[in-house]
């Protein structure tokens, strides 16, 4: 069976966003805020909280699962559980995170929303977009 270019991409992209986030684990408070996460967690990595360390690792791990399920539905490794069902709801996040993040932040005055950068909101969003347009155009080719 054919290796699914789209969704080798989209797995490729998971893990770069993957490694990013450890590589702001590495650089510290100054990688925090180049990134986007915020003067909050800035802070909180300079003052040795363990929180930012550790939210970080998570969506790291998270990032990682999703480039493992798209190398799955491009028959680069084995089968993983729920595949189909798994790559519509990572297709899913993305293009939903990257719509919300376009218009969101341009609808709400909240502080959750607004200790981040219109710049962080925009690139963050647009990069959530083409990772998702290749998860989507990846899984679509996996279902017919």
């Amino acid at each position: 069976m054919e290796q699914n270019r789209y969704l080798v991409i989209a797995g490729c992209l998971s893990f770069l966003a993957a490694l990013m986030h450890l590589a702001c684990i590495i650089g510290g408070p100054e990688w925090y805020l180049f990134f986007g996460a915020g003067e909050k967690m800035a802070q909180m990595a300079r003052d040795g909280d363990s929180y930012p360390t550790i939210a970080t690792l998570v969506i790291s791990a998270i990032l990682a699962g999703w480039g493992f399920y798209a190398l799955s539905g491009a028959n680069v490794i084995f089968k993983l559980p729920l595949l189909k069902t798994c790559l519509v709801l990572i297709t899913s996040v993305y293009l939903i995170r990257g719509a919300l993040g376009l218009i969101g932040p341009w609808l709400t005055d909240s502080p959750a929303v607004h200790h981040n950068s219109m710049t962080f909101w925009m690139v963050s969003s647009v990069i959530c977009l083409i990772y998702g347009a290749f998860y989507m155009m990846g899984t679509k080719k996996l279902m017919q």
